[in-house]
């Protein structure tokens, strides 16, 4: 049973299949796109484990923490995610997003993520492997308005990436 029984559940709920699998990756995906850092830690149980590169951390805090310190740095972040994998209650993903720093350097970030989620729907544990390559302004692929990806916009496999 889930730890944290007063919290409502965040469907779709585990086991997944494809679909609803599918479904969890999107939420998360525009989740990250608001770049709202409190609301994206709620996604995540209280004491979700991470590792993120070269970091490891646990909690809601400092997941909050790290995504405010990682936006005030990516600047114009667009972000798509691409299901990889599903089994159970995990769910594997690779992912690429775009982003600039203040001098105005511009850089494509690859990655997968495996994610492990409790019976709720939270995610419980989150292993991410990024590679930054830095782009031309002219190499960029993703133009939408900061936000949610329009669902016209072509996934990773439709752009090639």
């Amino acid at each position: 049973m889930n730890s944290y029984a007063s919290e409502a559940p965040r469907p779709p709920l585990p086991p997944f299949s494809l679909e609803t699998a599918m479904q969890k990756v999107r939420a998360a995906e525009d989740g990250w796109n608001t770049r709202d850092a409190q609301r994206v830690a709620m996604a995540y149980t209280a004491d979700s484990r991470w590792r993120n590169r070269a970091e490891i951390f646990h909690g809601r805090a400092a997941i909050q923490a790290f995504l405010e310190r990682k936006w005030a740095k990516e600047l114009e972040y667009r972000l798509i995610k691409e299901l990889w994998a599903v089994s159970g209650n995990r769910i594997a993903v690779r992912f690429a997003y775009e982003w600039r720093d203040d001098s105005g350097q511009w850089y494509r970030a690859y990655g997968n993520e495996n994610w492990e989620f409790d019976a709720a729907g939270y995610m419980a544990v989150r292993h991410a492997s990024i590679n930054d390559l830095p782009i031309k302004p002219e190499e960029r692929k993703f133009h939408w308005p900061q936000g949610r990806r329009p669902d016209d916009h072509p996934s990773l496999s439709e752009l090639g990436l």
